[in-house]
């Protein structure tokens, strides 16, 4: 059985290759993802969630700055980064740059993510992508 870090590791590349697939490999049958959506997202959610976030972003890349592990807990501080090519979130692609900042714990059953809860700042992402003016 691969460790939940090397799991984590294997996902992080496969994110910031465009590999959606490999990225996907992180996450149990039965995750239940929290943060993104009114009620928890399951796996066919989570893939459909981030293939909009690959057809909207040209190359989103993570960078992770904290990495703090707690057992079978994992808590990352990260910005995604990219450039606004596609629609999202009702928003038409404007070729924006973004730089969107959370925060995610993930929890691991073995070598996968069954639960995770995230937030990250989407009113930003959508004063970068011009949807918004700036709060003054």
């Amino acid at each position: 059985m691969t460790a939940p870090k090397d799991t984590l590791a294997a996902a992080h590349a496969s994110w910031n290759a465009g590999d959606l697939d490999g990225y996907l490999e992180l996450y149990d049958e039965r995750i239940r993802l929290h943060g993104y959506s009114p009620e928890p997202m399951g796996k066919a959610e989570v893939r459909g969630f981030y293939a909009a976030i690959f057809a909207a972003f040209d190359s989103p890349q993570l960078e992770f700055h904290e990495v703090l592990w707690d057992g079978a807990a994992c808590t990352i501080r990260f910005t995604m980064t990219g450039r606004h090519v596609g629609e999202f979130m009702g928003v038409p692609a404007t070729g924006n740059a973004i730089a969107l900042p959370g925060i995610t714990i993930l929890h691991f059953a073995g070598d996968r993510v069954a639960e995770r809860f995230s937030q990250a700042d989407m009113l930003g992402l959508m004063v970068q992508m011009g949807a918004i003016p700036a709060p003054a």
